[in-house]
């Protein structure tokens, strides 16, 4: 058994001055357990991003009326408010888990030895978004669910992937300079990419704000446009990623690419595989629940599997400290 020190009164007053040091002082994290908070952060980030539509598609939006409490007169729901109420209720509650994983995140981050101020923003910045979307999250039931604001809400959390994604990826990597592994033209290819993506996810908030799935029973305002045109058009930027997927990974066989960038690659196109049968088959279906939530997870492995292939695009080693070399005088003297 390690022995614990004592926490003095010295302690305490550095620890309300700044307990994040005082933790990263008595604890240092394994590089394995720094990887694990920051993939746990991410996986969170998902499961919120499916809740929330589960939220939705249930037709609970407003099973809490009002925000930060449930109702009027009570912080948590009621038995009266049934499972509307319930749904909506549990989404709430799990933005506390997802800060407990974004906190446990940066304490690790904080805690590693070297400290990687780097890591440890990327840590805060998820924090910071968790925060503004929790607000947002609150405006869009006081706003009776106006689809501009869940599209808002959801733009945002998309962001909130794209942070985590970004801080697992450089949670596996060193802090020295990144060294391109592929020329300038694949790296402009892959931009093309991440842009498509970026369309069609903001596309596919439209769909969803004049889709039939308002999110509550009653009538909610939707966007004022047609539905299926825009379905039609969120079809094209699919396959518009889909093209630029597979023509990348034909053209880093072409160039001789390493493996990493090659494997990423394959494994987005069968993400952009499987999400497009999904959307196929929702479109023709009358868009059923189960389907719809299915291609909300979708969505977000899409958006994690483009960012891996941008990442990959490059390495970052340890970054290796400057020694100082011998003076001349030593030299001389040596000599």
């Amino acid at each position: 058994m390690v022995r614990v020190p004592n926490v003095t009164r010295a302690d305490a007053l550095a620890a309300a001055r700044n307990p994040l040091a005082l933790i990263a002082e008595r604890w240092t994290p394994a590089p394995r357990t720094v990887r694990r908070a920051a993939l746990a952060a991410l996986v969170m980030a998902v499961v919120i991003v499916v809740t929330g539509g589960a939220v939705r598609l249930t037709g609970s939006g407003l099973g809490c009326p009002t925000w930060p409490k449930c109702t009027d007169d009570s912080l948590t729901t009621t038995s009266a408010m049934g499972f509307h109420g319930v749904i909506e209720f549990g989404n709430r509650m799990l933005t506390y888990v997802l800060c407990a994983a974004v906190g446990w995140a940066i304490i690790a981050a904080r805690s590693q030895k070297p400290w990687r101020r780097s890591l440890t923003r990327l840590g805060w910045a998820q924090f910071w978004i968790v925060m503004s979307n929790a607000i947002l999250g609150g405006i869009v039931v006081l706003v009776g669910l106006n689809p501009y604001t869940v599209a808002a809400h959801f733009l945002l959390s998309t962001a909130l992937i794209a942070v985590a994604t970004l801080m697992w990826q450089r949670a596996c990597e060193g802090d020295g300079a990144p060294r391109p592994l592929v020329g300038k033209a694949v790296q402009q290819l892959v931009w093309f990419l991440v842009t498509a993506s970026v369309l069609l996810i903001a596309v596919g908030t439209v769909v969803t704000g004049a889709g039939p799935h308002a999110g509550d029973s009653s009538d909610v305002e939707r966007m004022p446009l047609d539905w299926e045109t825009v379905s039609k058009l969120h079809a094209v930027l699919a396959w518009i990623v889909v093209t630029l997927t597979f023509a990348l990974w034909f053209v880093l066989k072409a160039v001789d690419a390493p493996k990493g960038p090659l494997h990423r690659t394959r494994d987005l196109f069968l993400i952009l595989l499987g999400q497009g049968v999904i959307g196929y088959v929702q479109y023709f279906t009358d868009l059923p629940e189960a389907l719809v939530a299915l291609h909300m997870l979708g969505s977000c492995l899409v958006w994690i599997g483009v960012l891996r292939v941008l990442l990959s695009l490059r390495e970052r080693p340890e970054a290796v400290a400057d020694l100082p070399g011998p003076s001349t005088e030593s030299a001389l003297t040596r000599a």
